[in-house]
């Protein structure tokens, strides 16, 4: 089998002929640091992994609606930038703070109930460059797959409302003023409609990504999931589905007390996997694969710090078949890290790579 052969027979529960195996990114940095400036396909061929390639759209946004200015500035030596926006009928702001490895939001968008009209009303709809992403899906060919995320900060719209009005706030208001959190959620629900129509409809992706680590039950109750995300989850799906593509279901911390959820909102497939070590609660990955790996597929599972970072290509090596006696019975299971990395040696990723190619199926 290719590479691409092996990823979706995986993603349709098929049975490959090996264990895939991949990276959730790569990430510029690590490209920079330890794999010798090369490009995202290099890599996966230099470390013998299968490519899952990420096409990113633009989250900074301007029309003649919605100006932005940016200042930047430092503090405490942090490098920090304030964007300022203004449309017809009011001005917004926020901060966000940066490095070489990663970026956050330090003081949110929205502040006042009635900015997210704002949103609503003036923020403009990504117009994607679809034969870019043509070009690069030709390029991948046989060595792998093409994702996606969507239009907003984040793919989901729970984890894009946290992000525009920071996740603490985010699960007070679902208790004092429930009904305005439903509204705002509908607001980037129907963008994220509107950009799947406007762009998705014929183009070539083998999977897009929604979800998003607030919505995992380490942050959020399972009754606030099942309120709150489960229902955008499932029309953001449905409409995916109806353009034509595979979704994966994005949660980067505890999944063990919502998989019946993130089977019910209609993904085709689950990640990150994430055990207890950084910050997810899977102790047993069998009992993963047991409770819905009949339904939907899966990926992730390696811990990227304690082991793919630190670990000695034995260690590696024990992890990776520990994982696929677990998860691997009857396909549908592809191996990767449970999400990003940094300082990983190019020769653990290589033992990674060498561990998954021999479990065969």
């Amino acid at each position: 089998m290719t590479s691409k052969e092996r990823m979706l027979t995986a993603l349709n529960r098929g049975k490959p002929d090996r264990l895939p195996v991949t990276i959730h990114q790569w990430q510029a940095y690590h490209l920079e640091h330890h794999m010798e400036r090369m490009s995202e396909l290099e890599a996966f061929e230099a470390t013998g992994m299968d490519a899952a390639v990420t096409y990113f759209i633009p989250v900074y946004l301007e029309s003649p609606k919605w100006q932005v200015e940016k200042q930047p500035f430092k503090h405490n030596e942090v490098s920090m930038c304030k964007h300022s926006i203004t449309t017809p009928e009011g001005e917004l702001s926020y901060v966000e703070g940066f490095d070489d490895k990663t970026t956050w939001i330090s003081e949110p968008l929205i502040k006042n109930d009635d900015d997210i009209y704002l949103l609503k009303k003036y923020h403009p709809i990504v117009k994607l460059d679809k034969a870019d992403v043509v070009r690069l899906y030709d390029a991948i060919g046989d060595h792998g797959i093409l994702r996606m995320l969507i239009q907003g900060r984040q793919a989901g719209c729970w984890q894009d409302a946290c992000c525009l009005v920071g996740t603490e706030e985010m699960i007070y208001a679902t208790f004092d003023k429930p009904d305005w959190v439903h509204e705002l959620l509908q607001i980037l629900l129907d963008m994220k409609l509107q950009f799947i129509e406007d762009n998705l409809v014929g183009v070539p992706l083998d999977l897009v990504e929604t979800g998003g680590g607030a919505g995992s039950n380490t942050v959020i109750s399972p009754q606030i999931h099942r309120d709150f995300c489960l229902p955008y989850d499932r029309r953001l799906h449905e409409a995916l589905h109806q353009a034509g593509h595979k979704v994966v279901y994005h949660t980067c911390g505890g999944m063990t007390k919502i998989l019946d959820l993130i089977v019910a909102n209609g993904c085709d497939a689950s990640e990150t996997l994430s055990p207890k070590a950084i910050g997810g609660d899977i102790t047993d990955p069998a009992i993963v694969k047991e409770a819905i790996g009949d339904r939907v597929c899966l990926i992730g599972g390696m811990d990227q710090f304690n082991v793919l970072t630190y670990g000695s290509p034995e260690d590696i090596r024990k992890e990776v078949h520990r994982l696929f006696d677990a998860l691997g019975e009857g396909g549908g299971y592809i191996l990767s890290p449970s999400d990003h990395f940094f300082d990983a040696p190019s020769e653990n990723l290589v033992a990674f790579a060498k561990a998954a190619h021999e479990c065969i199926y």
